[in-house]
């Protein structure tokens, strides 16, 4: 059975289809009257508004769950999209391009790189709604993305990574931090690391990275050995390679793994910010420095996309210099 809508809408299109190109505006405006004299049109309440793009944000979520994104990313758009609703206030056919500039730019202590997320998980949820039929246009279409300083990545110097390996006090703090520079993964790749996933004949094992990716690590010869020091320390039966302390034992959170960045940097006293991503920037510089293929680099890494990867091919000005002697030619 038509519903209401369809029915106005049809009844709409009628007049439209029947009246000549020249017909005047009185006109239209008579013959308008007399098709919604026949129905009873209400404004939508505040609570209906709501509830149109909660619906639709929900719609998103219960998508992207089924193409298999993962919970923190789910949250990640749930969170932001409930803000960007709260601040809206419109039904999804009446939001356009204004109020998504007003929404960025009405908060003046946002980083430009918390303005570029939001922007990015809006033109996400609006690019999904237009391929799903649920809205005609995308009002973030227009907006371009932020543009981001060029920040160049913090790594550490060969000096400055002995120090923060002499100030590891514990099995595990060594163990962690030097699995986390041989192998370059994020954070997320390493709390998810399980003991049966290493090969020590190849000293390598699998991670998943982003958007669901697997790819192999390498785990250097001091990686290992203190690895299995760590781990012949343990006598519990958790499958994950990095654990908590306290009982009952598990899997080390994303928070458990900075706190132990935190203290190790606390003792390190180096004039550098210590975190987990250093780690990783690490040995992307290093192995640039010491000649390492860009798309190796990138492999090794996970990057799906090798503009990434080239934030590190700037690190080497001696680098440069060797390889302008070695080609230049004449």
């Amino acid at each position: 059975m038509i519903n209401d809508t369809a029915r106005l809408m049809n009844d709409l299109e009628v007049v439209v289809s029947t009246l000549a190109p020249e017909t005047e505006q009185d006109k239209l405006s008579v013959r308008l009257e007399e098709v919604l004299s026949n129905y009873d049109i209400h404004r939508k309440t505040l609570k209906d508004i709501e509830l149109d793009l909660q619906d639709k944000i929900e719609l998103f979520l219960s998508s992207r769950k089924i193409e298999g994104l993962t919970k923190k990313t789910l949250d990640g758009y749930k969170i932001e999209l409930e803000l960007f609703a709260k601040y809206v206030q419109k039904p999804v056919v009446q939001i356009n391009t204004s109020d998504i500039r007003k929404y960025l730019g009405h908060n003046n202590e946002l980083m430009i790189s918390t303005i570029d997320r939001k922007l990015s998980v809006i033109k996400t949820f609006f690019g999904w709604l237009v391929r799903e039929e649920l809205l005609l246009r995308d009002p973030s279409l227009k907006i371009k993305a932020p543009k981001k300083p060029k920040r160049l990545p913090k790594s550490l110097s060969i000096e400055e990574l002995e120090i923060v390996r002499e100030s590891c006090e514990t099995l595990r703090e060594r163990a962690l931090m030097e699995v986390m520079y041989s192998t370059g993964c994020r954070l997320s790749e390493i709390m998810n690391m399980r003991i049966s996933d290493i090969n020590s004949q190849e000293m390598n094992l699998p991670v998943i990275g982003k958007g669901d990716k697997e790819r192999v690590v390498y785990l250097s010869v001091r990686a290992l050995h203190h690895l299995r020091k760590y781990l012949s320390s343990r006598n519990d039966d958790c499958e994950y390679l990095f654990v908590t302390e306290r009982r009952p034992i598990r899997q080390m959170s994303d928070r458990n793994i900075e706190r132990i960045v935190d203290v190790i940097e606390k003792r390190a006293k180096i004039s550098k910010k210590l975190t987990p991503h250093t780690f990783r920037h690490t040995f992307a510089t290093l192995a640039m420095e010491n000649g390492a293929d860009l798309a190796d680099v990138q492999h090794l890494l996970g990057h799906e996309d090798p503009a990434t990867t080239l934030i590190y091919s700037h690190v080497s000005e001696d680098r440069k210099k060797q390889a302008h002697k070695k080609y230049h030619v004449l």
